[in-house]
């Protein structure tokens, strides 16, 4: 089936960002389909597909897209996993870098640390639990700032408002000014997978099929892995 001239609309998060503006023109042109996107963090993507936003593909995190196909938004058996990050670290560009090495290493650059930033979106949701689990979370909470749903963490550490930063790698890679000190410690770290899914009323439903396919294919693996998403 020809997909020339058709038209398509996702809603997508942000952290896919960088390795989607790469592809998506890749697709249009093979596929004579254009592409509009809109990009929006977790919170807003689930608050405008439950008020019934019209798209014909969604990209979220795996969690959010299964949640959503349960609430009958999602059409059952759609999702296609894209891609997979880790929580990473980044201070201001030129600034000290803090030994994040270990557990224990990360612990003590939090608590010298004059300001904390971290996301709304699935890695800010998982570093609120591990700083209660690591015995922080009282003692960080007066200096932790938890910004809006779609909001880039790493733009807040390049105009000084944070002095250490966490969201997903990918995410800060695409920010300037600041420097990614690395990921959370191996033993810490949490994996993101992000997917995508077609709704229930998609009026494109095969060109989002061809999108979501081309996006998870072998060939925009490269891609994915250049702008910080893990293999």
């Amino acid at each position: 089936m020809s997909l020339a001239g058709r038209m398509l609309k996702v809603i997508s998060s942000l952290a896919i960002k960088a390795a989607y503006l790469e592809l998506v023109p890749q697709f249009e042109k093979s596929s004579g389909c254009q592409v509009a996107t809109e990009w929006a963090g977790m919170v807003d993507i689930r608050k405008r597909v439950q008020a019934g936003e019209p798209a014909d593909a969604l990209i979220a995190s795996a969690a959010l897209i299964d949640e959503l196909t349960q609430l009958g938004r999602i059409v059952p058996g759609s999702r296609v996993d894209l891609a997979k990050s880790g929580v990473g670290v980044a201070v201001r560009s030129g600034a000290p870098r803090p030994d994040i090495g270990s557990v224990e290493a990360l612990k003590r650059a939090l608590r010298a640390a004059k300001s904390i930033g971290y996301s709304s979106g699935p890695s800010g949701v998982y570093l609120s639990g591990l700083f209660e689990r690591l015995g922080i979370a009282g003692e960080l909470k007066p200096k932790l700032t938890q910004t809006p749903p779609g909001v880039f963490v790493g733009e807040l550490i390049a105009r000084g408002e944070f002095e250490i930063g966490f969201q997903q790698v990918p995410e800060l890679l695409a920010v300037a000014g600041i420097d990614l000190v690395g990921p959370l410690p191996r033993e810490i770290q949490a994996i993101t997978v992000f997917s995508g899914g077609i709704p229930v009323a998609a009026r494109e439903p095969e060109s989002a099929q061809a999108l979501l396919g081309f996006l998870a294919s072998p060939q925009a693996a490269a891609v994915k892995r250049k702008t910080g998403f893990l293999g």
